[in-house]
């Protein structure tokens, strides 16, 4: 989409790390390091860049493993805290994303330094728990905990998952949940809630926004959060209407979701503009109202839909999907022709998580 991204963290001077950098540069991302001293980057496995194995099933689910599952300590538990440079990049961020596989690598005090770099130079934060399994940071260290509280309390866009949001509140429906997170968050102006091939939903202080799914072919699901979060980002850079940043969101990640692995093999332009153009959603009322019927809400619920007109129906506002579909469509190709993407050096979007290699 044309965002200008830095990437922070240690890459190891060996053919991981250098087909890493070269990947990197050859599509225009920029890495700091988080280590200064270049002696410090001695032999042995815990200065390796650390490699990540994907693991796909029949049903296209994923998840990761790493030598980090089988430690009780961070794969670069040597790093104290943030060089210069890293400092320096985050200050001039407009925002820093962090998911919850940082703490694989880096220890939560350095994860948390790098949260009030963002503060104080007043970059939005965007966060992710992440998928994990076994060892997550809702039952972790008591280090990770409070980092994890902290994130919550203090950044400005929260990502969840269904059941992270359950877990995190005790609540089982999302819209309550996140609800729940905005009224005990300092910061927090976003939480989305992510719900696979049903779609996903925003909520701010003000509204909530529900857009169902694209319909889609699924590969492997590999990079479609990452892809997710990288519109979201946009789309809360430019100001966008809170229904067009999540149906944007939802097409991007269900485009990636077509290919195979992450990478370089993640959407491109052409594929999301494809995409909104077939306007094919899993429009399921019946799942969207059974999901509201215990939310006792006052303000609207905003609701895309292709088989309603706009205003009300029941509970919700419809929202015309041709309407959203037609605005995103003039905005992309009249930045992007011919599905080009040129990059706008001036926003910079910073993600301090791990390398992972696919």
């Amino acid at each position: 989409m044309g965002l200008s991204v830095i990437t922070l963290g240690f890459v190891g001077d060996e053919i991981y790390g250098n087909f890493l950098l070269d990947v990197l540069e050859e599509e225009g991302v920029d890495v700091v390091g988080l280590c200064e001293d270049s002696e410090a980057a001695k032999d042995g496995i815990n200065y390796e860049t650390l490699l990540c194995w994907v693991l796909i099933d029949p049903l296209q689910r994923h998840g990761f493993c790493s030598r980090a599952d089988f430690s009780n300590e961070p794969a670069f538990s040597w790093l104290h805290k943030l060089s210069g440079p890293v400092e320096t990049a985050i200050q001039q961020s407009k925002i820093l994303f962090c998911n919850g596989y940082a703490f694989d690598e880096l220890l939560p005090v350095l994860i948390v330094s790098a949260l009030f770099c963002a503060i104080s130079a007043q970059s939005a934060v965007f966060f992710d728990p992440g998928p994990r399994e076994g060892k997550t940071l809702f039952n972790g260290t008591p280090e990770q905990r409070s980092a994890l509280e902290q994130f919550l309390k203090l950044s400005d866009v929260l990502l969840l998952l269904m059941f992270q949001a359950e877990s995190l509140t005790g609540i089982k429906n999302p819209i309550l949940a996140g609800r729940e997170l905005i009224d005990k968050g300092v910061r927090v102006k976003w939480v989305v809630i992510k719900m696979g091939a049903k779609g996903s939903i925003l909520i701010t202080k003000s509204s909530i926004s529900c857009a169902p799914a694209f319909l889609v072919n699924v590969v492997d699901t590999v990079g479609c959060g990452d892809s997710y979060t990288a519109a979201m980002a946009y789309g809360f850079l430019h100001n966008m209407l809170p229904m067009n940043t999540l149906t944007l969101a939802n097409a991007v990640g269900a485009a990636t979701a077509t290919g195979s692995g992450a990478g370089r093999n993640v959407a491109t332009m052409a594929k999301v503009l494809e995409l909104l153009r077939r306007s094919n959603i899993n429009e399921d009322y019946e799942f969207w109202s059974e999901l509201i019927d215990t939310y006792p809400a006052i303000e609207e619920i905003s609701l895309l839909s292709t088989t309603h007109v706009n205003g009300c129906g029941g509970r919700f506002v419809h929202v015309p999907l041709q309407t959203v579909i037609s605005q995103l469509i003039s905005k992309f190709e009249s930045r992007h022709p011919n599905g080009a993407v040129c990059r706008e050096r001036d926003e910079g979007v910073i993600e301090p998580t791990g390398v992972d290699l696919h």
